[in-house]
């Protein structure tokens, strides 16, 4: 197989890491975002590109010949994205991007990795979403468009990877982790919402795996967060002032007590992760052990 891959959304802090990631390991990359430069500093080759224009879509994986193409590129501003005024830019980004992309893989036949949430699901109940689970009520208008792009991936493509994940925080972008870290200065009591469960995902890991399976052709629906169990966002606070030798003190509180923002949150965000491992690839590690990592690159800033 061409070794040679071509990421969306560089730029974010998936795409950074997953640049970082393939490069290390010795993959041609192409990287593209929708700004005129590559904020990284891997030596790959950087194609500017607006995913939501099929011809540009086309042109550059025509010129470039990738034999994977990873779709990191999303809108991922939830709130925002409940905007009258921005709804048809998350839907052009979200769904006909991801639709671009899906059919020149189609005509090319490459294999297409597409990242995808737990926001797709409704978010009830109390058991872990299966990838098999079937999707159909998505609570904003986020998973809505992510949900769309799973389809359009699906219509279009017999070998490619869907891999969802949860409650994303890396080195390179905003993230519940520095969020809490920030505030945290200014604070000495802070509540934070205890009846939201799931997992922390952090982003060098994601790439790792990413990668990992790429290297197959193992194609399907995936999901993959950190392990250590189902936590709340009060739990996972807790932990990481712990680990930051932050003195702040934390109360939990509901959803409804916190206060609604634009779009709903799942209650349940619980993905269960055993495909990985009947599938033969390695598991994310532990989330504590990622909170460490990140927080010793980091620090508390």
């Amino acid at each position: 197989m061409q070794n040679k891959f071509f990421i969306t959304g560089a730029n974010g802090q998936l795409g950074r890491d997953l640049i970082h990631e393939l490069t290390s390991r010795g993959v041609d990359c192409v990287a593209s975002d929708i700004q005129d430069k590559f904020s990284g500093s891997e030596n790959c080759t950087y194609v500017q590109l607006d995913i939501t224009d099929y011809d540009a879509v086309k042109k550059a994986i025509h010129e470039t010949m990738p034999s994977r193409i990873l779709h990191c590129a999303a809108w991922t501003a939830v709130d925002a994205a409940e905007d009258d005024g921005n709804k048809p830019k998350v839907y052009a980004v979200n769904v006909t991007g991801t639709e671009n992309i899906a059919r020149v893989c189609e005509e090319y036949d490459i294999a297409m990795t597409y990242i995808s949430t737990d926001y797709i699901f409704d978010g009830t109940g109390t058991e872990a979403w299966k990838p098999e689970d079937e999707a159909f009520s998505p609570l904003n208008y986020y998973g809505q468009t992510k949900l769309e792009g799973e389809f359009a991936v699906k219509k279009h493509l017999h070998k490619f990877f869907i891999v969802r994940i949860a409650w994303v925080f890396g080195k390179n972008g905003n993230n519940f982790v520095r969020t809490m870290l920030k505030i945290a200065k200014t604070h000495d009591t802070l509540r934070v919402v205890n009846d939201q469960i799931g997992t922390p995902t952090y982003t060098p890991d994601l790439a790792r795996l990413l990668a990992d399976i790429n290297m197959t052709e193992k194609y399907g629906i995936y999901h993959a967060t950190n392990e250590g169990g189902y936590i709340s966002w009060y739990d996972f606070a807790r932990e990481i002032f712990k680990q930051a030798g932050v003195n702040v003190n934390v109360f939990p509180v509901s959803t409804s007590e916190y206060g609604l923002s634009k779009a709903k949150r799942p209650y349940n965000s619980r993905l269960d992760k055993s495909k990985l491992v009947s599938s033969g690839f390695r598991p994310l590690p532990d989330w504590k052990d990622a909170l460490r990592r990140y927080l010793a690159e980091n620090g508390t800033n």
